[in-house]
């Protein structure tokens, strides 16, 4: 076993004794399998053959390369595993996260440029920060590089000391020591029993509701939620975000006629006082909902004259001045535009007019 750094030398021999009667100049070298250049040969005596590597490269296996001696014939007479790499560097960027306070998951990422060509150990440690004995995390996500997951046994209000080892055959390396509160790093799973549904025939809004995360329900905390939403026949995705604590909200400015993908999200903020903004579940799974096809364009319309056009805009923004000051819609804190909820308002109106001339007529 040989280990060495990139870029160094490296000089093997191989003697033979004269009683097998192997001839020396029939003798080769081999590195991985592939034969090496008789111009890095060196004949030491009449039974010994040596090789000359310089500069050598990265290993291309990282359980390490395999340099050996043949006889003429092709059998091996010697051979040494060569490592050649890099010692490993100090890993970085260590985050963890609890799933409902019930386990502890962290991962980090190899400092510098991350490759060392030969197998390189990742050790998650931990211990309380004022007392108890270092432990070792044992479930190394297959996966995932660098990530490594602890399924019980972890204590609450106590902070813990966490940090990553790193070391092969060239040497080792300590990421720096994080402390946390299990409380402070907690994550939940998205939010459940969600139902999108229309408001009435409103043709551009959509009502969202949904359930709170079921499994901190008996925990003190306040719930943050985002929403996201977008068209079916689109990637890019609008987002609520400022929806607060509620498990309701209603979505205005939308496509009439147009099928629309909501998802959500939670986060656990202030478990039992936590004083940490939290960490975002996932998105859940995609829920559909189409808002009602628009009457008015079902039955056709007609663009009215330059003049009537004016006329109608000065009615249309005194209405909405007057609007605004006497109505909000949608979710608390929701940033959707002023003009799109006085539309909404407005094609109710129509609608309730038109109903009442319908009625007069008939």
């Amino acid at each position: 076993l040989i280990s060495l750094q990139i870029g160094s030398s490296l000089t093997a021999t191989c003697t033979v004794s004269p009683e097998r009667g192997l001839l020396v100049h029939t003798m080769y070298w081999t590195l991985n399998g592939k034969r090496l250049s008789s111009s890095t040969y060196g004949l030491l005596s009449p039974n010994a053959l040596s090789v000359t590597l310089h500069r050598l490269n990265g290993s291309q296996q990282q359980s390490g390369d395999n340099l050996m001696c043949h006889s003429g014939d092709g059998h091996v007479l010697a051979g040494s595993c060569l490592y050649v790499g890099l010692p490993p560097e100090k890993p970085v960027n260590l985050t963890c996260w609890s799933r409902n306070t019930k386990d502890l998951s962290c991962k980090w990422t190899p400092g510098g440029r991350g490759e060392t060509f030969i197998k390189t150990k990742y050790t998650l440690k931990y211990k309380l920060r004022w007392y108890g004995r270092e432990r070792q995390c044992d479930d190394y996500s297959t996966g995932q590089n660098h990530l490594c997951y602890i399924p019980s046994d972890l204590a609450l209000f106590t902070p813990y000391e966490i940090w990553v080892e790193a070391s092969n055959q060239l040497g080792t390396a300590t990421s720096d020591v994080i402390t946390l509160d299990i409380l402070d790093v907690v994550t939940t799973d998205p939010p459940d029993n969600i139902h999108v549904s229309r408001v009435g025939e409103l043709e551009d809004q959509l009502t969202v509701s949904w359930g709170s995360p079921p499994a901190l329900k008996d925990f003190l905390f306040q719930a943050k939620y985002q929403i996201r939403y977008r068209l079916e026949d689109s990637l890019e995705w609008k987002v609520v975000d400022d929806v607060g604590n509620q498990t309701s909200c209603r979505l205005a400015g939308l496509r009439p006629g147009t099928v629309y993908f909501v998802q959500l999200r939670c986060n656990p903020v202030g478990i039992y006082g936590s004083k940490k903004a939290g960490i975002w579940s996932d998105w859940s799974h995609p829920t559909a909902a189409s808002t009602p096809h628009s009457e008015r364009l079902q039955s056709g319309s007609c663009d009215p004259k330059s003049g009537e056009q004016n006329s109608t805009l000065r009615q249309e923004l005194k209405q909405f001045f007057g609007w605004v000051r006497k109505h909000t819609y949608g979710c608390s804190g929701m940033s959707i535009k002023l003009y799109d909820q006085w539309r909404v308002w407005l094609q109710k109106s129509h609608k309730t007019r038109n109903q009442i001339l319908q009625g007069d007529k008939s």
